[in-house]
């Protein structure tokens, strides 16, 4: 079974959401999906709402400080943004890959601009994990 981290700097949206995503593409007996954030914060409303929207219910995840996890061997760790990447404690056993994705919390707006704004990132996350499953886990 390989071991996932999913690393954010809140662990409340875009980690909590390719969380989501990892794990409903894959089976929990291939996978083991971690998510966590250097200065963690609750999981993000609008996030949950998004989420919903593809059938993956996120509403009961909770936000992990990544020095939860200094002691697991993780196969693959990886950062959605860049604050994230550069705060990442060392994980010497796991290969680490990075790709940045917009902060959905930092916007503002009435809350049908919001949900857009989510859903966009959303859609990027999804993606990105799907070509994630395909190249290392398949």
């Amino acid at each position: 079974m390989k071991k996932v981290l999913i690393l954010c700097t809140g662990n409340s949206c875009r980690s909590q959401m390719a969380d989501g995503w990892l794990n409903h593409l894959t089976s929990s007996d291939e996978v083991e999906v971690y998510s966590a954030g250097t200065h963690p914060e609750k999981v993000n409303p609008y996030a949950i709402k998004v989420m919903r929207k593809y059938g993956i219910d996120i509403s009961e995840n909770t936000s992990n400080n990544v020095l939860e996890y200094k002691d697991v061997n993780f196969d693959y760790v990886i950062t959605v943004c860049d604050s994230a990447k550069e705060l990442c404690p060392v994980f010497p056993s796991s290969n680490v890959l990075h790709e940045s994705f917009p902060d959905p919390a930092k916007a503002r707006g009435k809350e049908e601009e919001l949900i857009k704004i989510y859903s966009k990132v959303c859609k990027s996350l999804k993606i990105y994990i799907e070509q994630f499953v395909k190249k290392y886990l398949s």
